[in-house]
């Protein structure tokens, strides 16, 4: 049997490479993840990614809401093209995609109200064995 992932004692200091709104949610959520045994020495990465996918969210949003303060039409939603036409503004692209990164990695670790009812029903990975097995067509 292969020993459990181990958990660490306190929160280890975020990747030199993440953005300071990522190191911010690092130190915000990490502690509570390993308080709960959510968080443990292997799962530090996708944490990290987790991090800075919410970074990269914030700050497209944070942009755009400055943007839309200074466009009451669109509200930043729209852009000009060079030779004039309206355009969708690509920060809403990258806030998008970031968002939705953001909240697949969210639920690995809880964040989410679904990922956390599914860790409180204990649903989830039923490894081969279980009580389930040749139920049906088996």
């Amino acid at each position: 049997m292969e020993p459990e992932p181990s958990v660490p004692e306190t929160m280890p200091d975020p990747p030199d490479f993440l953005s300071p709104l990522a190191k911010d949610e690092w130190w915000s959520i990490g502690p509570h993840l390993i308080r709960l045994g959510l968080l443990t020495v292997v799962d530090l990465t996708c944490f990290a990614v987790y991090c800075q996918s919410y970074a990269d969210w914030r700050a497209a949003r944070e942009v755009l809401a400055s943007m839309a303060e200074r466009d009451p039409t669109t509200h930043a939603l729209l852009i000009k093209r060079s030779t004039g036409d309206p355009a969708r503004n690509p920060l809403v692209a990258i806030a998008s995609s970031a968002g939705n990164d953001m909240l697949r990695y969210a639920s690995e670790f809880g964040l989410t109200p679904l990922a956390r009812s599914r860790i409180a029903s204990g649903g989830g990975y039923e490894p081969p064995g279980g009580k389930f097995d040749g139920l049906i067509g088996g």
